[in-house]
């Protein structure tokens, strides 16, 4: 089954096509950040033009690279929810466009729902499995049994984990988005020069607000003792506390509910500390880890296209279809 896959929930835009939810024919990503980069964040009406400029070319592009034409074409997928509303109005449109233009069924995808999907792409996944969802905007432990049978064991109180690496970036003066450059930094520093407590430890919950305000209550202390940041060591202190938090918290929610089977994923999941230190966990415990690799991490339409493959074969789109509608809201557990 061939399916034309479209995400634009928030500042990439992507185009993939992708066979049986694994043969990734073309995958396609046009991202954003050197324009958001000066407002040190999103900014989504300009998110949305940029959608308008790029998804047709990248549609042209992928099926060139495909090698496909539309009449071999089987289903057409889309990210729905949550997201940015204008940016999900603009993949929504052409999707819907293409759907009835070429007489194909439409298939909306949960963007979080895409996230999970994207481990399966290059690894064989029987559930169920704890699902560890580490992004921008979401901060998840989510049981996952089977196609839309999934069970929330934890969420952030506050700010999500990507959200806390922006802001500790912001603080270091490193350049957004700051996972990625908070990563480089960590792997210079030393992971133990400082210590953050971690936050509600006795909770399934997640909380990241607290360990931010505590990077800049050393900064501030540090500021006043010395003429220079340690930002190295800061950052791979602050990566180190974060990595020790999901870890332990995932571990935790698996055993509880008898799963011995791990799935990190979203944008965060390229973090190396977490990597390393999820995988070192889980060989002490006798776990299986699977990860995308990093190009399956951040949002892209291979793993639309690969959650709607499964959400297919399932029965699971009754609901599909010209109605569909852009939620800028809407969790993956219901």
């Amino acid at each position: 089954m061939l399916i034309l896959g479209i995400e634009s929930s928030c500042d990439e835009t992507s185009v993939a096509l992708v066979k049986d939810g694994k043969k990734v024919l073309a995958n396609l990503v046009s991202s954003q950040i050197e324009i958001h980069r000066k407002y040190g964040g999103v900014v989504p009406e300009v998110a949305s033009r940029q959608h308008l400029k790029t998804i047709n070319p990248l549609l042209a592009q992928a099926l060139k690279q495909s090698e496909k034409k539309k009449e071999e074409i089987d289903a057409i997928a889309v990210t729905f929810a949550p997201g940015l509303q204008g940016s999900l109005m603009i993949g929504l449109m052409v999707a819907k466009t293409l759907a009835w233009l070429w007489k194909k069924p439409l298939i909306g995808v949960n963007h979080l729902e895409g996230h999970m999907y994207a481990a399966f792409i290059e690894n064989e996944i029987e559930p169920p499995a704890m699902v560890l969802l580490v992004s921008g905007g979401h901060t998840e432990n989510i049981l996952f049994s089977g196609y839309g049978k999934y069970k929330l064991c934890g969420k952030t109180k506050d700010d999500a984990v990507g959200e806390a690496f922006d802001k500790v970036a912001r603080l270091l003066g490193l350049p957004y988005p700051g996972a990625p450059y908070i990563d480089q930094a960590a792997q210079k520093g030393n992971p133990e020069k400082f210590h953050f407590t971690e936050a509600i430890p006795d909770s399934n919950d997640f909380s990241f607000s607290g360990i931010k305000t505590a990077v800049l209550y050393k900064i501030n202390e540090l500021k006043k003792n010395q003429d220079f940041l340690p930002i190295n060591d800061l950052a791979a202190s602050f990566s180190k506390s974060v990595a020790d938090t999901l870890v332990k918290k995932t571990l935790k929610a698996a055993k509880k509910n008898e799963v011995n089977k791990i799935i990190i994923t979203g944008g965060v999941a390229a973090n190396s500390q977490l990597r390393k230190k999820m995988a070192d966990e889980c060989k002490k415990e006798d776990f299986s880890l699977f990860l995308p690799t990093m190009k399956y991490c951040t949002d892209n339409a291979a793993m639309i296209a690969a959650a709607a493959y499964y959400k297919f074969i399932s029965g699971s789109t009754a609901m599909d279809g010209m109605n569909l509608k852009a939620v800028s809201r809407l969790p993956v557990t219901g």
